[in-house]
């Protein structure tokens, strides 16, 4: 442990507004028990919590030289407390006074407050399970340029749910192939159907070059503007490892008449998510979590704060605020009817987009959030939906909500003008609250029918 100064916060202590607060669990392994030569399981845990605030702040694991111009008398002004430590189920929070930041710095803040504490040998697991930004540094970002109001607004869309298609199979179609299924999504049935989208691994491939897929959809797009009367939107992958080809690509379909841009915010990074929210091309980030299952997913049973973890990763709660905070204007964040929702997880991360005043959930680790001046954004439920999920997915998540479909509509036994069907019956019973079972009774031979005798009611195994 870092002996330099205590991490330990007095009794009684408590942060104040311009603290920044994480929730954390851990797991004591095996080499700090034997090292620990007996003592009881409680101080052990209370110098890994005081460990984690040091490595994570200003201290380190041996006491250093403290003469003049060390730099120890800031080091103690300015370290980190370990507080609310929870004995049993080795969970605890850390609070950082902000001075230790740069308030506009993801990078920099996530390189201290989680940059090396995975690798402390007084630990064999660890669950980062939340962040609280304090206002000072929420004010420092300039949020989502439109999220649910703005996007509302463009598509002159006041209520309701927005639907999209990814086309499938998710590599395959050239350019024009995929303008064609556009346009053929956008007239469908009563031309509503709302969107269009790239999948996570499209990019600019020798058969699907990214400027000839934009120019292509969004010419097509525009003609079913004209015929149905009704917007529409393609999210278009602009997702590089360059972010000034990310540039060029957005400035593209800005200048082709795009609303939204697609971001895999993982795979590019915390920083192409704020240099493209800054750089501000006048275009709606759509953000798409591609890759967070190698850093959110954990099956330890200890992954709801009872019992025991076994690996090391953060939540997805601790993801969906840090986009929020960066400017997205829609995320992904699952779905209610998937295998972990007995706790509500999907419904909490539509609450942390869209809430203006955040509350701890009651079952989830979590520590609520004000959000100020930062809009809400759109939750995209997707993963295995198909239209027998409709009803249920909107009770849980609301109407400001893009629900995804790819196989549930391409897969309809009909074929894809009879997918677009069921999905507009199944969106706008949902919005008059009719139930979807008796109206399917009602109208057996209806593309909505047709459906759910395919895919029943519920989600569908995504393997």
């Amino acid at each position: 442990m870092a002996v330099q100064f205590n991490y330990l916060a007095p009794k009684g202590w408590k942060p104040s507004k311009n603290h920044l607060i994480t929730l954390i669990k851990v797991e004591l392994s095996q080499t700090a028990v034997k090292e620990a030569k007996g003592k009881p399981l409680r101080k052990i845990f209370k110098d890994a919590a005081a460990s984690v605030a040091a490595e994570s702040s200003t201290g380190t694991w041996t006491k250093v030289y403290d003469g003049p111009d060390s730099g120890i008398k800031r080091a103690g002004i300015e370290r980190a407390f370990a507080f609310d430590l929870d004995y049993n189920n080795f969970m605890f929070k850390v609070a950082y006074p902000i001075s230790l930041f740069e308030l506009n710095n993801i990078s920099g803040l996530f390189a201290g407050i989680i940059g090396n504490i995975a690798g402390m040998k007084m630990v064999s697991a660890m669950r980062v399970y939340d962040v609280k930004f304090p206002e000072k540094m929420v004010k420092a970002f300039p949020g989502p340029a439109f999220g649910v109001p703005g996007i509302r607004k463009i598509l002159k869309k006041p209520y309701g749910p927005l639907v999209a298609t990814v086309p499938k199979p998710k590599i395959g179609r050239n350019a024009k192939e995929q303008a064609k299924l556009a346009y053929q999504l956008f007239t469908a049935g009563n031309g509503t159907y709302d969107g269009i989208k790239d999948d996570e691994n499209l990019t600019s491939l020798h058969f699907s070059k990214f400027e000839e897929r934009a120019k292509l959809v969004l010419k097509e797009l525009k003609k079913t503007e004209k015929e149905t009367g009704h917007k529409k939107f393609y999210l278009c992958n602009i997702s590089h490892s360059n972010i000034e080809t990310m540039r060029t690509h957005a400035k593209l379909l800005k200048e082709n008449g795009a609303v939204f841009m697609m971001l895999d915010v993982i795979c590019t990074g915390f920083a192409a998510a704020d240099t493209m929210r800054r750089y501000n091309p006048g275009l709606a980030i759509h953000a798409h979590r591609a890759m967070h299952g190698f850093i959110t997913r954990d099956n330890s049973p200890g992954i709801h704060g009872h019992g025991k973890l076994y690996g090391f990763s953060v939540s997805m709660i601790f993801l969906a605020k840090t986009f929020r905070l960066l400017g997205v204007d829609s995320l992904h964040g699952g779905s209610p009817l998937a295998k972990m929702e007995d706790y509500g997880e999907a419904k909490y991360i539509q609450q942390i987009l869209q809430e203006k005043h955040l509350k701890p959930h009651p079952k989830i680790p979590s520590l609520g959030q004000d959000w100020y001046h930062i809009k809400p954004v759109w939750m995209t439920a997707s993963g295995g939906l198909h239209p027998g999920d409709f009803e249920m997915v909107m009770k849980e998540l609301g109407e400001d909500l893009i629900i995804q479909c790819g196989g549930g509509l391409l897969g309809h036994p009909h074929g894809v003008n009879a997918g677009v069907k069921a999905i507009e019956q199944a969106r706008d019973l949902a919005m008059k609250k009719i139930p979807l079972k008796k109206w399917v009774e009602q109208h057996p031979n209806s593309e909505l029918a047709a459906a759910v005798k395919l895919w029943g009611y519920g989600p569908r195994i995504v393997y």
